[in-house]
């Protein structure tokens, strides 16, 4: 382990900050930033937020305005249109150039958010296999056609830890991981390893809520966004064509806010349904960075969290600058 300097971050490492949605990454990254600045540390933030790559999904993602980012650089935010589809490779290449040009700036990039797929192949060495177009239309027009339960079960017979972390009802998944294994003849392998190999050096803090205190923090931040107007950003983007997205369409609260919209959901109903959700999602985040073994888990609320990681950093005594595996 590569120690830290005294009185600052290692300029040489990646901080990401991870967590459940509402623990408060991104109020961390902006305090954490600013005070690496103040000590003669410049910094920069890179969005780890699946959905708030979109342009236009402000509300139902929390995303910062220009004016609440501090003057802190931003990367990675509003690059997508809502009908494009993100995926994790293309992410991992965005995300790690603009880490790659902020360290070239003498700067500490802090990757934040709680889409633990796209956080772990910016820190760990994920390999994505590539894609066949041919392949990829015929699984598409099996699912299609016959919906993802055939697919579910085609992909459990070839690969069931696949299929048992991706669920009977994520066709887009399902078809993404058959396509892999036809295409690699192996099992799909945008997984975390037991025994992860770091990209590079890198320093992992995770903020934690307990779940009693989490869970009406959640519910409450539903309904200010439906105060907020979540239902009349989601009617706004009908005409960018969000219905048309094969990702952002499917973003929770935006999917319900358009049912609204549509008057398939009463008011009630979409945000009950964005509540649980939101919920659920959050129980999958806290279950997927619990992997992260090297991390330093910080309480959300703590006063002085920002403080204990800077203690951390300048004893050296950090799981941070974990050193990438040499090849």
């Amino acid at each position: 382990m590569s120690p830290v300097p005294a009185g600052t971050a290692d300029p040489a490492a990646l901080i990401a900050i991870v967590g459940s949605t509402g623990t408060g990454k991104s109020e961390l990254s902006l305090d954490l930033a600013e005070r690496l600045i103040q000590r003669g540390q410049p910094a920069e933030i890179v969005n780890a937020d699946a959905m708030q790559l979109y342009r236009g999904m402000d509300i139902g993602t929390a995303k910062l305005t220009v004016a609440e980012r501090r003057g802190i650089p931003h990367h990675l935010l509003d690059v997508l249109d809502v009908t494009d589809e993100a995926t994790v490779s293309n992410y991992q290449t965005d995300a790690r150039a603009a880490i790659t040009e902020i360290r070239a700036r003498g700067a500490v990039p802090i990757l934040v958010g709680g889409s633990g797929l796209y956080v772990s192949s910016v820190v760990f060495d994920f390999q994505f296999p590539g894609t066949d177009p041919v392949l990829r239309a015929r699984l598409e027009a099996a699912l299609s056609a016959s919906g993802p339960g055939l697919m579910y079960s085609r992909l459990q017979a070839v690969d069931p830890q696949a299929a048992l972390r991706i669920g009977p009802s994520n066709g887009r998944r399902l078809v993404r991981a058959l396509e892999i294994v036809e295409l690699t003849g192996a099992p799909h392998l945008a997984a975390l390893p037991e025994e992860p190999i770091y990209w590079q050096p890198s320093v992992l803090l995770g903020l934690r809520t307990p779940r009693e205190q989490l869970t009406p923090r959640l519910d409450a931040r539903v309904e200010r966004m439906w105060a907020a107007g979540i239902v009349d950003e989601a009617r706004g983007l009908l005409a960018a064509g969000i219905e048309n997205g094969v990702t952002a369409s499917r973003a929770i609260g935006y999917a319900q806010a358009l049912g609204q919209v549509h008057g398939t959901l009463s008011q009630a109903e979409a945000v009950e349904a964005t509540q649980q959700l939101t919920r659920r999602y959050a129980r999958r985040q806290v279950s997927w960075f619990k992997r992260y073994a090297h991390a330093l888990w910080v309480e959300s609320d703590a006063a002085d969290r920002v403080d204990d990681v800077l203690a951390h950093f300048d004893r050296g005594s950090a799981p941070s600058a974990l050193p990438a595996r040499k090849r």
